[in-house]
C-alpha cells in the first residue's frame, strides 16, 4: 500500500493568532465535565497518550485524568518534553508500548496529539500485534512537513530535517496503520493544514471534525468526548463514529 503527502499551504497568520483561544477551550472543558461524565466507560485496557512538539506529559494531564476516571489504565510518554526523534526516543516508546501491553496482558490504545499522533501511527505499524487502535489529534500525517507552521521549530528542536523519514520507524507517514485509526482534525487549526490531518474513510479508518484550535485540542470538550467514545468500543468490534442525533450539532460532516 502506498500513499503520498499532499502539498498544502500552512494555516494563515489569522488562524495562528486565534490559537490563543486554547485557554478558553480549557475553561470550556472544566465547565463541560458534568456532561462529559456521561461519556461511555472503558473496559480497563491500557492507553498511552503522546504529547505534541516541545510539549510534555503536563500538556495531556487533563485528557489523561479524564480517561483514568473512565476506567482506563492511562500512561503518559514519560520522556519529558517532546523534542522530536532524538537518539533513544524511538526505542523508549517501543519499550513503553511493550511494558504496558505485557503488564496488562492486553493490546494498548495509542492517543497522540500533533507530533505525538505521528509517533502513534508509526508505532502501530511496527507493533500491530500490541496495538488495539490509534487516535490522532491534529496530526499532519497526510501533508508535506512544510504545510505546518511548526516545521522550523521541529528542525531546531530535533536537529533533523522536517522531511526526513526514518524507514525503521514505520515507513511513510501517510500510510495508515493496520489497526482501527481515527483522525480528529479542525478546519480552524492554526498550526497544521487541516487537510493533512484527515484520514481517508475505510473499513477501519475515519476522520472526525471538531471546531477547535490546535493548541487546545487535547482538552477541547468535543475532542475529549470523541476520544472516550472511540476507546469504549469493544476490541474487534470497531465501527465508525456515529454523528446522528445531537452529535451532528457538535461534529460537522468531515466530507462536506
Amino acid at each position: 500500500m502506498t500513499a503520498t503527502a499532499q502539498t498544502l499551504r500552512p494555516p494563515s497568520r489569522t488562524l495562528m493568532f486565534l490559537e490563543g483561544r486554547a485557554i478558553h477551550e480549557f475553561g470550556a472543558f472544566l465547565g463541560a465535565l458534568p456532561l462529559l461524565s456521561l461519556a461511555p466507560r472503558g473496559d480497563g485496557h491500557p492507553v498511552l497518550v503522546l504529547p505534541g512538539l516541545v510539549a510534555s506529559d503536563a500538556s495531556t494531564r487533563a485528557l489523561r485524568s479524564f480517561l483514568t476516571s473512565k476506567g482506563y489504565a492511562v500512561s503518559g510518554w514519560r520522556q519529558g518534553r517532546n523534542y522530536g526523534l532524538r537518539e533513544g526516543v524511538q526505542r523508549a516508546m517501543v519499550d513503553l508500548v511493550e511494558e504496558l501491553s505485557d503488564t496488562h496482558g492486553r493490546k494498548i490504545s495509542l492517543v497522540g496529539w500533533s507530533l505525538g499522533g505521528l509517533y502513534a501511527r508509526q508505532l502501530a505499524k511496527m507493533m500491530p500485534e500490541r496495538v488495539r487502535q490509534v487516535i490522532t489529534l491534529g496530526s499532519p500525517f497526510a501533508g508535506d512537513p512544510h504545510s505546518t507552521n511548526a516545521w522550523r521549530v521541529y528542525e531546531w528542536a530535533s536537529g533533523r530535517k522536517s522531511n526526513e523519514v526514518d524507514p525503521q520507524f514505520g515507513g511513510e507517514l501517510a500510510v495508515p496503520p493496520p489497526v482501527p485509526t481515527t483522525a480528529i482534525f479542525s478546519r480552524t487549526d492554526g498550526v497544521c493544514a487541516w487537510q493533512g490531518c484527515m484520514e481517508k474513510s475505510g473499513a477501519q479508518t475515519e476522520s472526525i471534525e471538531v471546531e477547535s484550535s490546535h493548541c487546545g485540542m487535547g482538552h477541547h470538550p468535543a475532542v475529549v468526548y470523541a476520544v472516550a467514545d472511540r476507546l469504549a468500543q469493544k476490541e474487534g468490534q470497531w465501527r465508525p463514529f456515529d454523528r446522528s442525533g445531537w452529535r451532528s450539532l457538535a461534529y460537522p460532516d468531515p466530507h462536506r
